[in-house]
């Protein structure tokens, strides 16, 4: 029908994703296994995108919903040593799986369904293989230690926005309302450089995101904001005095000329 095309104005409509990987190192054993070429790899990940909330129980982080009523595909851009480095993923799960010894950046591109007249949204994640500190710099245990301490999780919240969606596009979007997120913290937080003070809260299994933690985050955001905005008019004022001072001494400099 005519009418599902015509966009819903002044309305926006969001889904929560995150995006991310988690990284186990291989035993002895699993590298023996490796093909050759691959004997130099120390580590299996998954990079994924997911919907942002857990499923009760799961060992995965997100996961809970199925995003391929609005995700039509994914595509992973892996490091160019990589056979075949760009993925594409059409159904779920939303998700690569591979071996290798280094980190990198990988792209992710969201392209979705043809129903909702969206262009494609791309992400960047940095891959992370080794257990996560305060100051951010790369920490590579003893294998043992390493194993002992099990999965490396390294995953973004963000939230894709729909603005003045097509009719047909937000009926489907209202048909799938997402799972919410947890109230309070049952289990581990997923660590983020951004506040390194959820370092501890990370540890002890799989991590899971909650209200809480959005909303503390999205509060240290607006902190920020504040912060930057009370810099911008400290030196605005200094600026302004500054330029009062040349003028004044422009206005001595010209009278003396003139005697």
């Amino acid at each position: 029908m005519a009418s599902d095309r015509v966009r819903v104005r002044g309305l926006s409509i969001f889904r929560p994703i995150i995006y991310g990987n988690t990284a186990t190192p291989l035993t002895p054993k699993e590298r023996e296994a490796l093909p050759v070429v691959n004997k130099d790899h120390t580590h299996r990940w998954t990079v994924a995108l997911r919907s942002a909330a857990s499923a009760p129980d799961s060992d995965q982080v997100g996961g809970a919903d199925d995003l391929s009523y609005f995700v039509k595909r994914v595509t992973f851009k892996l490091h160019d040593t990589y056979p075949t480095p760009i993925r594409n993923i059409d159904k779920p799960p939303f998700e690569v799986s591979e071996t290798g010894w280094g980190e990198f950046e990988i792209q992710i591109r969201i392209t979705f369904v043809p129903e909702s007249g969206e262009k494609a949204m791309t992400f960047y994640h940095h891959l992370k293989l080794h257990p996560w500190t305060v100051g951010g710099e790369p920490e590579i245990p003893p294998l043992d230690l390493a194993i002992k301490m099990g999965p490396v999780h390294s995953w973004q919240y963000d939230e894709v926005v729909f603005n003045d969606p097509f009719q047909n596009f937000l009926n489907i979007l209202t048909a799938h309302p997402p799972t919410p997120l947890p109230k309070t913290k049952k289990k581990p937080v997923p660590f983020h450089l951004a506040n390194p003070g959820s370092l501890e809260a990370s540890k002890g299994g799989v991590p899971e995101f909650t209200e809480v933690m959005i909303k503390e985050e999205a509060d240290r955001l607006e902190q920020a904001r504040k912060s930057v905005i009370a810099e911008q008019d400290r030196w605005r004022t200094k600026l302004i005095e500054k330029e009062k001072e040349l003028e004044k001494l422009q206005k001595q400099l010209a009278a003396v000329d003139e005697s």
